[in-house]
């Protein structure tokens, strides 16, 4: 249980590096299938 205890429920100094981490995957896989969908469409 002491492990738990030094971990806070909330850590903002690497949540938020996280959630920017994850926003930016997500933006490049959404550009990634776009970029798909218009190239499928020329052909």
């Amino acid at each position: 249980m002491n492990t738990l205890q030094k971990v806070p429920l909330v850590s903002w100094d690497n949540g938020i590096i996280m959630i920017g981490v994850f926003a930016l995957v997500v933006i490049v896989l959404v550009v990634a299938v776009l970029a798909l969908m218009n190239s499928g469409k020329k052909s």
